[in-house]
Order: structure tokens, then sequence, then C-alpha cells
């Protein structure tokens, strides 16, 4: 059984960080040994054959590590050039099966650097001060969140809760009715992939575990996507919770306030 807290804080940052220039640099290290371990065959069939290579592997590893130093100057607080984000987060679908295989050297989960993504990919929601009117703001939420032995359906229509405090799916109806955002309750990832793309928000708060959150906020980039981490008191995907007080917080900072919205 997991522990009752707030989950979101618990993920430093530079732990991901620091697992994918691992993986950058023992990538840079394996594509060498191919290049030397190539050059002589490469060599009798043409000369120019191990520059070319060589070319071509020291471009891809330059471009690793630019990348990299982009992400890391986003994360610093630095100027960054925001037009690189969909080429981090290709490289870090490229790097991050490596980097977990890395993390449990040094004795670390893949949940731990799931959650590590969460927070960086926060940082960069953040950075780019995305504001939108309440109501193209979508909050997704998985249907574990709901009581599992409550008899009411909820996904697709979670207005038909009957609010009776079980559970924090009402508290979230409640919420989207104070301050006008859409709410979905999704019973997979395609569901919530096929929602977005259906709804057509400026933005999306998705509630879910660490694994569904990495693999969400990749998926519907280029829509701006925020994570805020589910609470797991009776394990994974069953009678889970959610923070209502980081919930409220992360939608106040999203959405503009309906007097700017209207002026």
């Amino acid at each position: 059984m997991e522990k009752v807290l707030n989950p979101s804080a618990l993920r430093p940052k530079r732990l991901f960080i620091g697992m994918l220039l691992l993986s950058a640099i023992f990538l840079t290290l394996v594509f060498f040994a191919l290049w030397r371990i190539s050059y002589l065959g490469l060599r009798e069939i043409n000369e120019y054959l191990p520059l070319l290579l060589g070319i071509a592997l020291a471009t891809a590893v330059a471009l690793t590590f630019l990348g990299l130093g982009n992400l890391l100057l986003a994360v610093k607080g630095w100027p960054y050039f925001s037009a690189g984000q969909k080429q981090i987060y290709k490289l870090i679908n490229l790097l991050f099966p490596l980097s977990v295989k890395i993390g449990k050297l040094f004795g670390h989960t893949r949940r731990e650097l799931e959650g590590s993504f969460i927070t960086v990919s926060n940082l960069l929601f953040r950075r780019r001060k995305i504001r939108v009117p309440a109501e193209r703001l979508l909050v997704l939420t998985p249907h574990c969140l709901q009581l599992a032995t409550c008899p009411h359906k909820i996904t697709r229509d979670p207005n038909n809760c009957k609010r009776c405090g079980g559970c924090n799916i009402g508290d979230l109806v409640k919420l989207s009715e104070e301050l006008g955002f859409k709410f979905f309750v999704a019973t997979g990832g395609t569901l919530a992939r096929q929602v977005a793309r259906e709804w057509r928000p400026q933005a999306v708060l998705a509630i879910a575990c660490e694994r569904d959150l990495m693999s969400g906020i990749q998926d519907v980039y280029p829509l701006p996507a925020v994570g805020v981490l589910n609470i797991r008191p009776n394990g994974p995907c069953f009678n889970t919770k959610v923070d209502m007080a980081e919930v409220r917080a992360t939608v106040e900072s999203v959405i503009i306030p309906k007097e700017q919205d209207n002026g």
C-alpha cells in the first residue's frame, strides 16, 4: 500500500536530466566504438566511407547534446529556444529507455524517472506562461479516481456523479462548474487523446500516474499539457485520489480570470 502523500514535489528534476545526460554520454561512446570497429572495413570499400560515417555519427551526437543543452537552459530559467521543444520530446523518447536501464544501476526506478520527467515538463509548461480562457482548458482524469463500488457511470459524462463525497470526482465536477473548464473522465490513454483531438482545447491538465502522464504529455504535443500526479493509498489504478488544492492552484494558474477575459 502506498502512502497518502502529495507526490508532485517528490521527484527532483535533476534526476531525469542527469540520467538523460549519462545516456547521451553512453551513446557517444557506443558511436565512437562503432566508428573505430568499422573503420578498416569501410576504408577497404571506399576511402571516404569512414569520414562520411564519422560525420553522420558526430552530427547525431551534436544534435543530442544541443537538445539537452536547450532543455537545461529552460530548466534553469535562462533564455532557450522554445521552438525546439518538440525536438526535446523526441530526444526524450529516444533516450528514456536507456535512461531507465542506467537509472537502475544507480538504484532509481522507472517510476522515479517518470515522476522527474513530469516535474521537468511542468516547469517547461510554466516557463511558457500559458494562459487560456477557462472553457478552452480540458481537465482529464482516469476512471480509477472514481470509487470502485460506485454504480454511476461517469466516464464520458462526469455530470452523472451524485457528489456523495466518496471520491474526488464530485469535487472536480463542482470545481469545473465554479471555474468553467471542461472536465472529462477517460477509461484509458486512447480515449483521452481522442477527446483532446475532438474538443480542441488550448491547454490540457491531466491527472494520472507517472507512466500515463509521461506518455500523455508527449502524445498531445504541441498541445500544451501540465500534469498533476494522483495519490494511490490503495495501490495503482484502484480508488485513487488527487490533491484538490493542487488541482485548483494549477487550474487558476492556467485560466484567464473572468474579468480579464471579458475585458
